[in-house]
């Protein structure tokens, strides 16, 4: 044998080999759907027999392969089911040669043979016969499965023949000695009378017919066989069957301790210790073995010398090798077979039939040990075919005892061989499902999201090689987006890990592959179903934090106080909970305080900083958002390598009203387009990215007919100041022009106008603002682009009576006053107050009142309080103003909100 069966399993020793083969032309689907309706019958129960007959498929199987056959039984071909296509009747005679030359082939070893024809009608089709079924169509063939199970039935009468005549021992006959392929010529003019030689004979035969037993589901006499020959062979120092026999009785231990198979798969195998007229279990149903009462053929056993037992307990107890016994044997036979050059094949199987043996026992350590030996065992030249097979197969094997990365290794060395340069037309899409295999051996997963949860995990240099090797491989499968996905992930999850200079090469080399097609967000396919998730370049650039900012104070929306009450007078009531529970998901969902205003511009800042040796040049970066309609305003970036924290301010503006949340941003980087989440990225820090936004609010502008003044007003934070500036004497009148211009897109639907006294006492003055309205509410509402002008009367009335309480007020309001202390009712020093601060000086008696469109400031001069005084007051320092403050509040209503 030149090519070995990795998928061999020791309960296939108690396996029939039955090949299934097509006949001329058959379509290839229709045979694999009639060849799947065949394999389902695995399993036959034989009738009057009680004993249960497994069948091995095969179709395709060497020829040389089926000359091994009386050295393991399991390996001939025992059953032939020919699959053919027949039209016509002229077609028959040489579909029926072409099956007679089919069963030539294994004609030394066939049992039985089936042939079913597809497609023939007529008088030829309506014959009985046992070895041709004939059906009109693929779609219409009922009774395969039936007319498998009575061919498997038929192989069982010519398997139990052959093993009552091989097991009973005739006297007068001499035993054959059985040989494989490459013996024959060794045992040419040997004296066939010897003892050694008798023994030879006897000891092969015992282990043949104990491969019959196995196979016709007698169990407990198969050991004794087996038993009878290790020392029969052992005595002749007959190596090569001598580890075909201890191999023979590890596999009937192993179908005895193991019902459910070997072979990583729910097999429904159910042994059956019984024969002859013994009892024996239900066809179909699993038990244990252990538990049932078996009888042994007397004649049978007596016949060859073996006295019977009444119990399979007892045979069990005295043939059946323990679990750790059956490891023990293995190792023994496989030394054997090692010392045969042409037993290559049988000691490489051997070693897999153990593996799977230890991987049932948990054994991993000794399994490797078989499967180490595996490796070295020489089976000559092989093709490139058969080393990818061997490859695979010590992979999946090395997967099965636990080790996951040397299965990977092996992996890994069956894709690389699929493009060795002596294959002539190297298979790309081959090696990359390999490497792909490969990736959980590694630790590596292709979805960035797990690398976002913890600590990296493998070897970093292997890893990077792989993903190399992954994007060369999908290069040359004729697919760059598969490449610049690779190197994609390779840069977002390896970034780290790279030295500079490999970062350079890897931005590089994604440049070239994006030029041709260019990187995004969508889900990419592979031919056999496997789904790549999308990258987000999240580390190009690193973001730390997000601040959503606040409209400027011109656009600021103020809701109207009356509004305010009834809305917290609606709310429900405060519950108290001591249990306070904080997440990152919550903080960024909390709900800010301020409002954004539709149509007008948001903006957003980002701490971002550049972890490459090089600059870095976002080509696109915009905000993603979700809730209401929201335009995106595109930025540009530079960063300079290596930067520290650098602001950037991404803005946009929202179209609907609603509440917006701002999710994270998207860039373009080295032609690779990203939407990078805030939630995927556990560093980012965030106060809240919930904005309420409010309907559009009208904007006005707003121009008065004064100059600005020289000392502008501090307003609070709510408040807009634009200082004007008149001076005018004591009951004298000036008109002041506002200009109200609608510079936004609503229409202005009403006009308030009001006035407040501040910082100082009202009972100085008398009522000096005045205005009229009603022409103003006329042109209302106001249209975009349209004006209204206010007239606003200043008249100074001031009223200086009461003198001695004027001063005190003055006082109460940081007035300092000097002079003489003559004779004056009020002799005495005013120290300015610590936070006063002085306001300006004048030599006049005019007052100076300074405006805009909020507050009117009035400043009067002392000078002109102390006119009906005594004259005994000399001086006053003109330095010492009082702080006279009125403002005028333009309030203008829409929708509510006031502004």
């Amino acid at each position: 044998m030149s090519i070995p069966d990795y998928m061999q399993c020791a309960e296939d020793h108690q396996t029939v080999l039955v090949v299934v083969q097509p006949v001329g032309i058959v379509p290839e689907d229709e045979f694999f759907r009639i060849y799947k309706r065949i394999t389902s019958v695995a399993q036959v129960s034989i009738r009057d027999s009680q004993r249960n007959l497994y069948i091995r498929y095969r179709h395709h199987y060497l020829p040389e392969n089926n000359e091994w056959g009386d050295f393991q039984t399991h390996r001939k071909v025992v059953g032939l089911i020919s699959v053919t296509t027949c039209r016509s009747a002229k077609e028959w005679p040489q579909t029926s040669d072409r099956f007679h030359c089919q069963k030539d082939v294994f004609g030394a070893t066939l049992y039985d043979s089936r042939l079913l024809v597809f497609g023939l009608q007529g008088e030829i089709a309506e014959q009985q016969r046992t070895d041709v079924a004939f059906y009109p169509s693929y779609d219409v063939c009922p009774d395969v499965e039936k007319r498998v199970e009575d061919f498997v039935e038929s192989i069982f009468i010519v398997l139990e023949t052959k093993r009552l005549d091989r097991a009973t021992d005739k006297s007068g006959d001499k035993i054959p000695l059985l040989c494989v392929p490459f013996e024959k010529k060794d045992f040419v003019g040997l004296d066939t009378d010897s003892r050694h030689y008798k023994k030879r004979c006897q000891g092969r035969m015992r282990k043949h017919v104990g491969d019959l037993c196995l196979q016709a589901g007698m169990l407990q006499d198969a050991l004794v066989h087996y038993h009878m020959a290790v020392e029969l062979l052992r005595s002749v120092n007959d190596f090569l069957w001598l580890g075909a026999a201890l191999e023979g009785l590890c596999s009937a231990s192993v179908i005895f301790h193991y019902p459910g198979g070997t072979a990583g798969k729910a097999s429904g195998r159910e042994p059956s210790l019984a024969h002859g007229q013994g009892q024996a279990a239900d066809a179909g149903k699993r038990h244990r073995p252990g538990a049932q009462e078996v009888l042994i053929d007397a004649g049978a056993l007596t016949a060859n010398g073996i006295s019977a037992d009444t119990s399979s307990e007892i045979g069990r107890a005295k043939n059946c090798l323990g679990p750790e016994d059956i490891i023990e044997k293995y190792k023994e036979a496989i030394s054997y077979y090692g010392k045969y050059k042409n037993a290559g094949v049988i000691e490489l199987e051997a070693c897999v039939k153990a593996v799977r043996v230890l991987a049932i026992q948990k054994r991993a350590m000794e399994a490797s040990e078989f499967l180490q030996n595996a490796v070295y065992i020489n089976l000559g030249q092989l093709s490139e075919e058969e080393k990818i097979q061997r490859y695979s197969i010590l992979s999946e094997l090395y997967h099965l005892i636990g080790f996951h990365r040397k299965s990977a290794f092996f992996k890994r060395v069956a894709a690389m061989q699929c493009v060795a340069p002596t294959i002539p037309e190297p298979g790309w899409r081959a090696c990359y499902k390999l490497l792909l295999e490969t990736l959980s051996g590694y630790s590596l997963c292709l979805d960035p999201k797990d690398f976002s949860k913890g600590s990296h995990r493998g070897w970093a240099a292997v890893q990077v090689r792989l993903l190399h090797e992954l994007v060369y491989a999908s290069r040359r499968m004729g697919n760059p987006g598969l490449s610049v996905r690779h190197l994609s992930f390779l840069l977002q999850t390896m970034l780290d890990l790279l030295s500079d200079k490999e970062k350079k090469e890897v931005t590089q080399s994604l440049e070239n592959y994006t030029s041709k097609c260019p990187g995004g967000m969508e889900v990419l396919t592979l031919p056999d179903g496997l789904k790549l998730p999308p990258v987000p370049l999240s580390k190009l650039p690193i973001v730390r934090s997000v601040k959503l900012l606040d409209l400027p104070v011109s656009l600021r929306p103020h809701k109207q106080k009356g509004l305010l009450e009834n809305n917290m007078s609606s709310k429900s009531p405060f519950i108290y909970s001591p249990i306070i529970m904080h997440t990152r998901g919550e903080e960024r969902t909390k709900k800010i305080e301020f409002r954004w205003v539709q149509g007008d511009v948001c903006e957003v800042q980002l701490m971002v900083y550049n972890p490459m040796p090089f600059e870095l040049r976002v080509e696109h970066m915009g905000l993603l958002t979700s809730g209401v309609e929201f335009e995106a305003l595109p930025a540009a970036l530079s960063l300079p390598a290596e930067s520290g924290l650098y602001p950037v301010t991404l803005v946009g503006v929202p179209r609907t009203a609603g509440n917006i949340n701002v999710n994270g941003y998207h860039t373009s980087v080295f032609g690779v387009t990203s939407d990078c989440l805030l939630d995927g990225l556990p560093s980012v820090r965030t106060s809240g990215c919930v904005v309420e936004v409010i309907p559009s609010l009208p904007r006005l502008q707003l121009s008065t007919s004064l100059p600005r003044s020289a000392h502008p007003l501090r307003p609070s934070k709510e408040e807009l100041s634009s200082s004007v500036s008149v001076q005018l004497f004591n009951g004298e009148t000036q008109q002041l022009i506002i200009t109200l211009e609608n510079i936004g897109s609503e229409d202005l639907e009403t006009l308030e106008v009001t006035s407040k006294a501040c910082n100082t006492k009202e009972k100085l003055f008398g009522e000096f603002l005045s205005w009229d309205l009603e022409e103003a509410v006329s042109q209302l509402p106001l249209k975009p682009g349209q004006s209204v002008t206010l007239t606003v009367n200043v008249k100074v009335r001031l009223d200086f009576s009461g003198g001695e309480n004027l001063l005190q007020d003055l006082n109460d309001d940081g007035i300092s006053v000097t002079g003489l202390p003559i004779s004056s009712p009020l002799r005495q020093v005013l120290k300015p107050r610590a936070e006063t601060k002085p306001l300006g000086s004048e030599s006049n008696k005019r007052v100076k009142v300074s405006s805009n469109h909020s507050s009117f400031r009035l400043l009067l001069l002392l000078w002109n309080l102390y006119g009906c005084w005594q004259p005994t007051l000399r001086c006053i320092t003109t330095t010492n103003w009082t702080g006279v403050w009125t403002s005028i509040h333009l309030s203008i209503t829409h929708m509510g909100i006031c502004s």
